[in-house]
């Protein structure tokens, strides 16, 4: 099983500092170590070297049957079983014990008739100095741990403050302003170096511009062939209202006024797309803002739409824009599902719901999609993209997804704070609707 970590646990400087923590212990531990076994043998051998020269001065004392040195003996008390067996043998050997509470360095040879001759010499200058040797690597690891792990994090932190500002400069192009830069200063000095950081944040401006420029070509098309396309239609229909009556002329005027509808609905994308568009707020219950909505759709499709008012609200907010919005749910239910077609009013959330085979995936998962339709639909796609489009203006979220037992849901949410409009200073509120 996958242990469950925290989101911090994840980011580039936590892993940067576990990094730099795990290879600075295991240095200073590789160092301590090195430096803790060669003054140790060091310290130790200069220990053993001076017990054997004692014990080799007492040998010939013992065996000159002069009166032995303080520290030696024969079959001293104390002296480590190991020796007296080593020194029974015929060997001399040296070992550090403790005796009578304090490190001993021992040495001990074999004397006459099995017995054995030690000399004990004391250890505990040598074993503090070993132990003050490791309170000093302790602490110096320490330090230079914490030294390292300061530093690197300055280090870490400036190139994460970097690639963060330059994610932050993509969810805001992400979200639609292409106007968002990186400026990162590395990245516009020529004389410099550029790391990778300056390398994305280049790559991510270059993109932004060039996707800028892109969809600025795009909306400047689509307007000018809307206001185009005004002119010879405005004479088309004056031309096809002077036909004489008959089927040809009843298909010709719907025709044109299908090519009027597709127009006006482009002209209104190229505004919504230049992203000045305000609310002109004025007050009203959303349940009758609904049903004005409805009619007029309703009218339009020639079909019937439920309308259900669980919680109604005094909204105040662009009614025009809201029945826009709500006429072009309705009118797309009615267009491309299957009665009964319900629109909900509860409070400041408003859906719409029809029982056919729900939205396509590509809209479910990123949203309408402009001259994009499946499943054999009819149209061109325009109206949700107006819908999605007008209730940004109103500063409401609108959302789109299947019902699990069939049909598609619209659902939209209005804010509790409208956009102000220009020239406001003091944003309205939803507020009950009085009874």
């Amino acid at each position: 099983m996958r242990v469950a970590l925290p989101r911090w646990a994840g980011t580039l400087a936590v892993k940067a500092a576990a990094f730099i923590t795990v290879m600075c212990c295991a240095l200073a531990a590789l160092l301590g170590v090195l430096v803790h076994v060669s003054v140790t043998d060091q310290t130790v051998g200069q220990a053993r070297a001076l017990a054997l020269s004692r014990l080799k001065d007492a040998t010939t004392a013992f065996e000159s049957g002069d009166t032995l040195l303080p520290g030696a003996g024969v079959d001293p008390e104390g002296l480590p079983e190991r020796l007296r067996r080593l020194a029974a043998a015929g060997q001399r050997g040296t070992m550090v014990d403790v005796h009578q509470g304090r490190p001993t360095m021992w040495a001990a040879g074999p004397a006459d008739r099995g017995r054995t001759l030690a000399v004990a010499v004391d250890y505990s200058q040598q074993a503090r100095t070993i132990d003050a040797l490791d309170q000093s690597i302790l602490w110096s690891s320490m330090l230079a741990i914490g030294a390292t792990l300061l530093v690197g994090a300055f280090a870490v932190t400036r190139v994460t403050r970097r690639l963060h500002a330059t994610a932050r400069v993509a969810r805001r192009i992400s979200a639609g302003d292409l106007d968002a830069r990186v400026h990162d200063p590395l990245a516009r000095d020529a004389s410099r170096p550029h790391d990778e950081v300056a390398a994305v944040a280049a790559a991510l401006d270059s993109m932004a511009a060039s996707l800028q420029g892109k969809l600025l070509a795009e909306q400047r098309f689509t307007a000018d062939v809307a206001h185009e396309l005004r002119t010879p239609l405005t004479g088309l229909h004056a031309a096809a209202e002077l036909l004489s009556p008959g089927r040809p002329t009843e298909l010709v005027r719907d025709r044109v006024a299908a090519l009027r509808t597709l127009t006006e609905d482009l002209l209104e994308i190229s505004r919504l797309d230049t992203g000045r568009e305000r609310p002109a707020l004025d007050a009203g219950h959303l349940s009758s803002v609904a049903e004005r909505a409805v009619r007029a759709a309703g009218a339009a499709a020639g079909a019937e739409t439920q309308v259900r008012v669980v919680r109604d609200v005094y909204v105040e907010t662009d009614r025009r824009r809201l029945e826009r919005v709500l006429g072009n749910l309705v009118a797309n239910a009615h267009g491309h599902g299957r009665p009964p077609v319900v629109l909900t009013v509860d409070g400041p959330v408003v859906s719409v719901r029809d029982h056919g085979d729900g939205y396509p995936e590509y809209l479910v998962a990123h949203g309408p999609q402009r001259f994009r339709t499946e499943g054999g639909a009819t149209g061109h796609g325009l109206g949700l993209t107006i819908a999605l489009g007008q209730a940004e203006v109103l500063g409401a979220r609108l959302e789109f997804a299947n019902a699990q037992d069939g049909g598609a849901v619209a659902t939209l949410t209005l804010p509790q704070t409208p956009p102000a409009p220009f020239g406001a200073h003091a944003p309205a509120r939803i507020m009950p609707a009085p009874e």
